[in-house]
């Protein structure tokens, strides 16, 4: 599993521009069971995106795609964790 932080590096009007074309690529992803969680930071600087691909490679390939990436406007740090423990009603995260 994956955590990744994206970070804005263009003022948000261009962000917003691209948002549209953002959430169809979530939206894609989670069809496919990639993506399990996203949000926005707080305060408005990013976003936060909670991924399960296949390896470290897929996922870049699915980073790849994104829109804001694509136009340069957000950074991606990521970070690989294997979950051990989930609150009551998240036991799916713990499945391979």
């Amino acid at each position: 599993m994956f955590a990744v932080t994206l970070t804005y590096t263009a003022p948000l009007d261009r962000i917003d521009a691209l948002l549209p074309e953002h959430v169809a690529w979530l939206d894609r992803h989670y069809a496919t069971g990639a993506l399990l969680a996203s949000g926005r930071q707080v305060p408005r600087t990013g976003g936060v995106i909670l991924a399960r691909a296949v390896n470290r490679q897929a996922l870049d390939a699915i980073l790849a795609e994104d829109p804001f990436g694509r136009a340069g406007v957000a950074e991606y740090q990521v970070v690989e964790f294997t979950p051990t423990k989930a609150a009551p009603g998240l036991g799916a995260l713990l499945e391979g």
